[in-house]
This record gives structure tokens, sequence and C-alpha cells, in this order.
């Protein structure tokens, strides 16, 4: 009993869920999806991340569904990441549930209203295969491929690398206030002065934060400067290099082909069956 509660701190401690958030955020190398073009993946995403809202027979949205939790689980997903969004699942669908009975509804109000739900995790699986997949350079050079200014792909790579060093900074930031503070010496029921103790210094710790990322992103500007990153944005040699090693392989049309088959073979036998 003491093992399992001590893994479970261990899994719970700070310094493993930074170390969870970063696998999450920068992808991981050895998946299924990472194999495929990631200008190909955006499209992919991009379809499965709108054609939801426009679909309401729940056979094709389950039927969607089935495969979205086999990519999802192949993309080695962060244990953290699928409980917080269970959570969140599980905690929707009880409001739901007591919400229509409180207010004089039945079981049968319920079943539509799992619709919008259904929807929100299809789209939120298809979010965690894909994005687990990629890391941050090859999200940005998708981006620039398909058109993107250079600034905004740029910006979109800076921030999934400056993520690391701002937790870190925060993480810090909270351990100095902490050795500067003063806990308070009654816990109150469920350690409820604690827990408004850690607030109040997460709150502080965000202006030090700002300020420190201020002083960081201008030391970041002048090191790209020197080594010629404005002239690379408007350069087509430049941006023809730094995209040489994007290739869109006979795999990921396969790949394409077989998600379209489905989602035809699934609208069809949505026209048979309706819920």
């Amino acid at each position: 009993m003491e093992a399992l509660k001590q893994s479970v701190i261990d899994k719970l401690s700070v310094e493993q869920i930074k170390i969870e958030l970063m696998r999450t955020a920068f992808g991981r190398q050895s998946t299924l999806l990472s194999r495929f073009d990631p200008r190909i993946l955006i499209i992919w995403y991009s379809f499965f991340a709108v054609a939801p809202w426009f679909i309401h027979n729940k056979v094709v949205l389950l039927g969607m569904l089935i495969p979205m939790i086999g990519l999802t689980l192949s993309s080695k997903v962060s244990p953290l990441v699928l409980i917080i969004m269970g959570i969140g699942l599980v905690s929707e669908i009880s409001y739901i549930f007591f919400g229509s009975l409180f207010f004089g509804g039945s079981l049968a109000a319920v079943w539509p209203l799992l619709t919008l739900t259904l929807k929100i995790l299809l789209i939120s699986l298809a979010s965690i295969a894909v994005f687990s997949s990629m890391d941050p350079e090859k999200l940005s050079d998708a981006l620039l491929s398909m058109g993107m200014p250079g600034q905004f792909s740029f910006g979109v790579s800076y921030g999934y690398r400056m993520l690391p060093i701002l937790i870190e900074e925060y993480h810090n930031l909270i351990h100095s206030f902490r050795l500067r503070g003063r806990a308070p010496r009654r816990k109150g029921f469920l350690h409820i002065y604690s827990l408004i103790y850690m607030a109040k210094i997460g709150v502080r710790a965000f202006y030090p934060l700002i300020l420190n990322t201020a002083k960081r992103t201008r030391t970041t500007v002048e090191a790209l400067e020197v080594r010629g990153f404005t002239y690379a944005l408007v350069s087509p040699e430049a941006k023809k290099l730094k995209l040489s090693h994007m290739r869109v392989r006979p795999l990921d049309f396969v790949f394409l082909g077989c998600s379209v088959l489905y989602m035809v073979a699934l609208g069809s036998l949505g026209r048979f069956i309706s819920l």
C-alpha cells in the first residue's frame, strides 16, 4: 500500500508533470502519425476538426471515434493528458445528466445533449493524436510551406520552444516566494489555508515571469538578427533550403485515401442506420 501511495505521489509531482507536458508539446518521433508528411497531417486534421460540427448522425460520429481512439493510443500520448481529458469528459456528462433531471427533464433529454460531448471528444482526440506526433520544427515548416507568413510560422515554433523555459522559470519563482514567505501555521479544513496561500503565490509569480520573459525575448531577437533572420524570411533561396527536407511520399497518399474511403463507407452506413 505504501509503495502504491509513493508511486502515485511521484507521478503527481511537479517535476513529473513538467516532463509529461514536454513530451506532449514536443512530440514523439516513433509513432504512426509521425511517419507522414506534416502538411498531410494538417490537411487530415483540418477535416476532422471541422466536419464533426456538421454531422449529427451518431452512428457516423461513433464510427469516426473508433479509429481516433486507436490513433491516439498509437501516438503514445501522456497519461496525464488523457486523465485530464477524462476528468473533463466525466464532469461534463455528469452536469448534463443532473441538470436535465433537476430542471424537470428525463433521461430521454440526455441522449441528444451527449451529441455535443461526442463531437468535442472526437475533435480533442484528433488534436492530441496529430500535434503530439509533430515536433515544433515540423509544424513550423509545414505552415511555412502551405503559404503562412514566415513570422507566424516562426512564432509557432518559438512558442513551443519557450514553453519549457517558461515552466521552469515559473517553478523557480514559486520556490523563491515560498523561501521568502511564511506558510500559514493553521492548515484548516482540507488544507484550505495552504491552498489559498499557494494560489496567492501563483498569481504573484506571474509579473516577474513576464518581466524575465521580456528580457529573454530581446536577447533572442538580437541573436536572430545577427544570424540574418529578417533576410531569411524574404529570401526564396533560404526558404527553399529550409523546406528541402519535406517530401510527400506514396505512403501519405495511401493514408489520405484510406481515410476518404473509410468516411465514404461510414457515410453510407449512416444512411441506413440512424441514432
